[in-house]
């Protein structure tokens, strides 16, 4: 059994400290970044996910088990981003971080979840519900934040697991809103492309 992280030792008492009013934020190091550093823009990206998953979370609270699989997503990001607003050489050995057991516990629900559903004989439109409809959305920004982890990791190193972690979790928010429409007896909207305007017309 692995160490458990150590637990955040934080102290939230203002939320406003007026040291990013320049366009600079800090990261869990001390060092001073630009906001639109692609550092920041990758773990603000994942925070923006983890928003989105807390939103298909209260569309899928009467959902088991995918209420407490998307708890627990919103864990694994945060830790995500712990590493992603730390530099390599500050990392300490027990902060929390992504390992290759998160994208393997991933790959598990992926497997035991795509076995109850058809095949897949078209590509899926978003919709038929609001949770469907939200895990996509989480499926977009997961893969917008997977863009910008590698963008970064062409630009200095970062965690491999980081990106494999994204990669599994944006194919497993697609099994999930297949699987979320399956478990609540919603159609899915599939993908006709004679269905646009240019068809109609002739």
């Amino acid at each position: 059994m692995p160490d458990n992280f150590d637990q955040p030792r934080l102290a939230i008492n203002r939320v406003y400290t007026r040291q990013g009013d320049s366009g600079q934020t800090a990261l869990a190091g001390g060092q001073r970044l630009p906001k639109n550093d692609l550092r920041i823009e990758a773990y603000g990206t994942v925070d923006e996910l983890n928003s989105f998953i807390g939103l298909a979370r209260e569309s899928a609270r009467d959902l088991t088990p995918l209420d407490g699989i998307l708890k627990r997503v919103q864990h694994e990001l945060f830790n995500l981003g712990s590493i992603l607003a730390t530099m390599p050489e500050d990392v300490h050995p027990k902060q929390a971080r992504i390992t290759d057991a998160e994208s393997e516990q991933l790959e598990r629900e992926i497997d035991r979840m795509n076995a109850e559903l058809p095949p897949l004989r078209s590509f899926v439109l978003p919709g038929g519900s609001r949770l469907n409809a939200e895990l996509h959305i989480c499926r977009t920004v997961c893969r917008r934040a997977e863009r910008i982890c590698v963008s970064l990791a062409a630009a200095t190193a970062i965690d491999a697991a980081i990106l494999k972690y994204l990669n599994r979790l944006s194919d497993a928010l697609f099994v999930w809103s297949r699987w979320a429409s399956h478990r609540q007896e919603v159609p899915e909207i599939l993908w006709e492309p004679n269905q646009a305007s240019s068809q109609a017309l002739t």
